[in-house]
């Protein structure tokens, strides 16, 4: 981990979505859950699938059917998960507790915030206003780019969008690939234990930072601001 003393403060902080601003793990649950009924399966149990839920339909129909891409009756049940997500996408997800109060600090000091993130337009399009993000500085989507992450195109595109420095730019993330664009971007990069972080510890990654709640990242972005300010309330 890098020392705060040792990094001076980010112009812009980008944020992944699924696991870091946003729960969305019980609409996802929800829609493989969905499948597996229809299929005369019982539910799979939401501890199971919550952990797989930043890797989309891979994790979750993985989780749910032990069924890779490039298996026989996977493109079929991704096709269908798609579809029934799509139209029940906000039903229960919303912003983990104490994002609005860290958007907010962000903003006051200052600083610019925007979301990279590997969810399809299709989905983070109507998603993002429904759950309160709507006045995000830029919107990458996973299919922005021809390359999502690990990929560092989509978080260099944000800062594009931001007209900010990557070197300037904190990238936040709870899965690993969060970690390996942001420093393929040249990014500081924070690793959100709060979010779903899959079966690979984040103490493991290599970020910058670890932050266990949204508002220890408050307080990491105050102790590394080049001048006192005061970071929401």
């Amino acid at each position: 981990m890098t020392s705060p003393a040792s990094i001076q403060a980010p112009r812009a902080v980008l944020f992944d979505l699924d696991g870091t601003l946003a729960d969305t793990a019980p609409d996802l649950a929800a829609a493989v859950n969905w499948l597996r009924t229809e299929r005369g399966l019982a539910p799979t149990p939401y501890s199971v699938l919550r952990p797989t839920a930043s890797a989309g339909a891979r994790g979750m129909i993985g989780a749910a059917f032990g069924l890779a891409p490039g298996d026989e009756g996977y493109e079929e049940l991704r096709v269908q998960w798609f579809d029934r997500y799509q139209h029940h996408m906000a039903e229960e997800s919303t912003l983990f507790e104490g994002i609005d109060v860290l958007l907010r600090g962000i903003e006051d000091a200052g600083m610019a915030w925007g979301v990279v993130t590997n969810k399809p337009a299709r989905f983070t399009d109507p998603l993002i206003p429904q759950i309160g993000l709507a006045h995000a500085g830029c919107i990458v989507s996973g299919d922005t780019m021809p390359h999502a992450k690990p990929h560092p195109a989509p978080l260099l595109e944000g800062a594009r969008r931001l007209d900010i420095s990557p070197a300037d730019c904190w990238y936040v993330g709870d899965d690993l690939r969060d970690i390996e664009a942001g420093r393929a971007a040249g990014m500081s990069t924070v690793a959100c234990a709060w979010g779903y972080c899959g079966a690979i510890e984040p103490q493991t990654w290599g970020a910058d930072f670890l932050c266990a709640t949204p508002l220890d990242l408050l307080d990491l972005l105050r102790s590394v601001a080049r001048t006192p300010v005061a970071l929401g309330t």
